[in-house]
């Protein structure tokens, strides 16, 4: 008789909604599918590392499709290349691959599913390299992960976001306010234009334009010259003034990626004020937007995603990320990810939607047009 496949899986970097529900797709098609068995590892890369996991079957899966967060736990610091250890009140950075590559051997994996965004699929293609037979699964709210037209996570974002946004709206109208709302997606700004055209937004800042505060004042002047007392800017925590730099929150120093972005609305919120007169009020939706239960429309793409992520480790295609093709599911290879970033290109049909309704990008659209050529 053939011998059982034993597959791994972890969730890494940044929490979403659809986490878990592709956990359930993963454990129960491997089950239901393929009789495999399925080991679940703690708090990302880290579990693989210090070998702390736990066995998954359909009862650890039962009932948590409809759960934000994750039930193993994840990290966005524990990089196997340069894995923090704290020495002596300081952070050392070690390799700790082999560890990884030990620890996947030792319990006779055949297969690893990672789930994750840009740093966990930026690991697993070296980690292809060392032996590993790796499977990634695109997440993350900020939908800026090269290879896929989609990653889970980013319906679910958007939708908290545009909610947030709708309240927003009420409390401007009555106090004749300019208020801005500041969302995730570091340096993509697909989470602040989908949500502003979602929500209403007059003016929409995204890192790939940079602004003109000028444009922005005058775009709320205007408005108000026509009777429309209040304004709503949704901001992207990436975005930047033409010649200038994007705002940092702070610096994590045991982190692959140490910078945090954060507070970019509150330096506009202040120019507003001075060069309009206008009252201005500000507010950042932070990590709200990474909670909740996922959409009906993430929980089925991460449901599909993880059959899918199963399927191709059944079929040995190790080195591959699943990805979202239009409608279709495909196979990227891991080396084609790792490193790289899908932004919002300025032909954008979301960027053309918004000219057409009348939506301020921070820039005049002769600037835009010059941006784009």
């Amino acid at each position: 008789m053939a011998k059982q496949m034993r597959i791994g899986v972890l969730t890494g970097g940044g929490d979403c909604p659809g986490l878990n529900a592709v956990l359930r797709a993963v454990v129960k098609t491997a089950i239901n599918d393929y009789d495999m068995s399925v080991i679940g590892f703690k708090d990302g890369y880290e579990g693989l590392v210090l070998d702390n996991y736990i066995a998954l079957d359909k009862d650890s899966v039962s009932g948590i499709l409809s759960r934000g967060g994750t039930i193993l736990g994840t990290s966005n610091r524990a990089d196997p290349f340069k894995f923090p250890i704290l020495q002596k009140d300081k952070y050392v950075y070690l390799d700790r691959s082999a560890d990884l590559v030990n620890n996947y051997q030792k319990l006779g994996l055949d297969s690893l599913i990672v789930i994750g965004g840009d740093g966990t699929m930026s690991a697993a293609g070296p980690l292809c390299d060392l032996g590993i037979n790796m499977i990634g699964v695109p997440k993350t709210i900020d939908n800026d992960l090269y290879g896929t037209d989609r990653t889970f996570g980013f319906d679910s974002a958007v939708a908290t976001a545009t909610e947030a946004i709708d309240k927003i709206h009420t409390t401007a109208q009555a106090h004749h306010r300019v208020m801005i709302i500041e969302v995730m997606g570091r340096y993509a700004g697909w989470l602040a234009l989908a949500s502003g055209l979602a929500g209403g937004g007059d003016i929409i800042l995204i890192p790939e334009i940079p602004y003109d505060i000028d444009a922005i004042c005058e775009k709320i002047k205007e408005r108000k010259s026509i009777g429309r007392n209040f304004s709503i800017i949704v901001v992207g925590e990436g975005a930047k003034p033409e010649g200038g730099e994007m705002v940092i929150k702070r610096m994590i120093e045991n982190s692959p990626d140490a910078i945090r972005l954060g507070g970019i609305s509150r330096l506009i919120g202040e120019q507003i004020e001075e060069l309009t007169k206008l009252e201005t009020r500000v507010t950042i939706l932070g990590h709200l937007v990474r909670g909740g239960s996922p959409t009906a429309f993430d929980r089925l793409l991460a449901t599909r995603y993880g059959c899918e992520a199963v399927r191709l480790v059944s079929e040995k295609k190790f080195g591959n990320m699943v990805a979202l093709k239009g409608d279709d599911l495909v196979s990227v290879p891991l080396s084609e990810v790792s490193g790289k970033s899908r932004n919002v290109p300025l032909d954008s049909d979301l960027i053309k939607v918004a000219l057409s309704t009348g939506v301020s990008l921070g820039v005049t659209r002769e600037k835009l047009e010059e941006l784009a050529n």
